[in-house]
C-alpha cells in the first residue's frame, strides 16, 4: 500500500507545504517552504513503550542536520509526534529558507509547520494502518 497526502498552512512565501507518503510500514513527510524550498535536515523516529512509564510512547530519533541549517528544530519534534500517533517508522525531510528573514516571519513560519502537522496528526488518527 502506498497512499499520498497534502498538508499545508499559510500564505505566499510563508506557505508550508507537507508531501506525506504512507506505507504499510511507516511513513514520510516532507516539509517544505520559503524562497527556496531544500533540503536541511531529515528525522527518523520509532515509537517505543517509554522508560520511566512503559503506558506512554516515546520514541528513538535520529536527526541529520546539514551544515548551516536549522531545519532539525522543526524535523524532530514533527518525526516524533507523527511517529507516537501513526505508531510506526517516520522519516521528516525538512528545507524552509526565507532570505533576510526576521523574527516575526520565523515564528509564522513555524506556527504553520505546526498547523500543518496539527492537520494531519487528525487525519492519521481517523485513518486505518
Amino acid at each position: 500500500m502506498i497512499e499520498e497526502r497534502v498538508y499545508q498552512a499559510g500564505e505566499g512565501k510563508l506557505q508550508v507545504k507537507m508531501l506525506v507518503t504512507i506505507t504499510s510500514d511507516g511513513l514520510v513527510a516532507q516539509i517544505f517552504g520559503g524562497d527556496k524550498p531544500h533540503i536541511g535536515a531529515v528525522a527518523l523516529s520509532i515509537p517505543r513503550p517509554g522508560l520511566a512509564d512503559p503506558g506512554r510512547v516515546s520514541c528513538n530519533t535520529t536527526v541529520v542536520p546539514l551544515l548551516g541549517h536549522k531545519d532539525d528544530e522543526i524535523a524532530k519534534p514533527a518525526a516524533e509526534e507523527i511517529a507516537k500517533v501513526w505508531g510506526s517508522a517516520v522519516l521528516v525531510v525538512t528545507g524552509i529558507h526565507i532570505d533576510n528573514a526576521g523574527l516575526e516571519e520565523i515564528e509564522i513560519i513555524k506556527n504553520n509547520c505546526k498547523e500543518a502537522l496539527f492537520i494531519l496528526i487528525n487525519d492519521l488518527q481517523g485513518f486505518k494502518q
